[in-house]
């Protein structure tokens, strides 16, 4: 079976407004006040808990940022696990073209760098958990991405092989993972950072998930057989 692996932060979802108050949590917990703007910093939620504590401590020009790093984190991840769904959306067409590909004969499972118990959280909360066939996240394996082992779990967990799959997401690090995998990759151009995917030089952007379904039939047609 050819599989579809998808990102979540920022490719089946926009999860970025929870992941800041998160941030946000900690920083006043510093005595800071909100340092991350969520429309602002966006790009930077969703790059991960430890790229926001690392923005946010420059911006206050701390003097020893890593010890402070380290230590928040646990605490942002208990902050993001209590509000894990207050602001985050679906994007467009997401679930629909997900359901689309299953139809057509394709296994979907999930590859993100978001600890596995908080991603499998999320989706269960948003309703769509059992759409996909496996999970994938930041502490599954050894390994987290780009490291193009947890995309090849995925795939396998997903009924296909290491080889039959592409992967779509929204940052450097989806287009590193498929590119160490040998595997196509697609990107999203309407995350907070889709202006800049053209420049990571993918096998195909979209710019909206109804153009998935044909993209993904074109990319791995004949792959089930490498």
């Amino acid at each position: 079976m050819n599989t579809v692996i998808f990102d979540l932060d920022g490719t089946l979802a926009d999860t970025s407004g929870d992941l800041i108050a998160a941030a946000n949590h900690c920083f006043r917990e510093m005595g800071a006040g909100d340092v991350l703007d969520p429309v602002r910093d966006a790009g930077v939620a969703l790059r991960g808990g430890r790229r926001m504590l690392e923005t946010g401590l420059a911006r206050m020009a701390h003097p020893d940022p890593e010890p402070m790093v380290r230590d928040y984190y646990a605490v942002l991840l208990e902050a993001y696990a209590q509000a894990i769904d207050v602001h985050t959306r679906l994007y467009d067409g997401a679930m629909e073209n997900v359901e689309r590909l299953k139809s057509a004969g394709f296994g979907v499972g999930i590859c993100t760098n978001k600890p596995e118990a908080l991603a499998d959280q999320l989706l269960t909360r948003m309703g769509i958990r059992d759409a996909f066939a496996a999970l994938v996240g930041a502490d599954t394996l050894p390994v987290r991405k780009p490291d193009p082992e947890p995309l090849f779990e995925a795939a396998r967990r997903a009924g296909g092989t290491a080889k039959a799959c592409c992967l779509v997401g929204d940052s450097d690090t989806d287009r590193n993972t498929a590119k160490a995998a040998g595997v196509p990759s697609i990107l999203v151009t309407f995350g907070p950072s889709g202006e800049d995917m053209a420049a990571l030089e993918p096998e195909a952007l979209i710019g909206h998930f109804d153009e998935l379904p044909g993209v993904v039939a074109r990319l791995l047609r004949g792959a089930g057989s490498a």
